[in-house]
Order: C-alpha cells, then structure tokens, then sequence
C-alpha cells in the first residue's frame, strides 16, 4: 500500500494505492491518527481490495473524526469495493462520493 497525503481546499486527502488489510491498515490507522484536521478524505480509486481490518481501521477512524466535531468521506471506490461496502452495509455510514472533486465540493458543505 502506498498513500501520498496532501491538502486539497480545507481537506486532507488520503490518496491510497494498493491493498487495505491486516498487513496495511494499522499502518493507515497510525497515518491518519496524526492527521489533526476535522476533514478527511480517502480517495480509494486506487484500491483494488479491502479486507475486514482494512474496514474495520475506516469505521473506527471514521467514529474518531466524528467524535471530534469532524468527517471523513470516501471517494472514487471502485464496483468490487463498492460492493464490498454496500454489502456490509457501511455505504450507509460514510459519505460515499464518485470522484476527488465530488467529495471535496461536499465536504467544504459538510459539518
């Protein structure tokens, strides 16, 4: 996994590469934890495959930011990860976003 993070308009944007799973995520966990911003956004365009600690490490830094008054919004999922989130039912959790500029338009509107 590779993850080139940079702000974008007020917003954090984690541009990830790869594979989110046991191996990566508690990198992308730590990466994230040092991220003071109230809005984040993962841009997920680039991941081919996510696993349960890979969603397991989105839903708990996805409580943290809210619990601290902020968002975090994914954007660009591809249909298999897509998939993967509609069918645990997390797509009901996140603001989910087509593209970068979709996501980051709705999160400059966005708590």
């Amino acid at each position: 996994m590779d993850v080139k993070v940079f702000e974008k308009e007020g917003v954090w944007v984690f541009q990830i590469t790869g594979e989110i799973n046991i191996s990566t995520s508690p990198d992308l966990k730590i990466r994230f934890e040092k991220q003071p911003t109230k809005k984040i956004l993962v841009d997920l365009s680039r991941v081919h495959y996510v696993d349960s600690s890979g969603l397991a490490t989105l839903v708990e830094c996805l409580k943290k930011k809210q619990s601290q008054g902020g968002s975090l919004a994914l954007s660009g999922l591809s249909e298999k990860v897509k998939s993967l989130f509609e069918i645990t039912k997390l797509n009901k959790l996140f603001l989910i976003f087509r593209n970068q500029d979709e996501a980051l338009s709705g999160l400059l509107t966005h708590v």
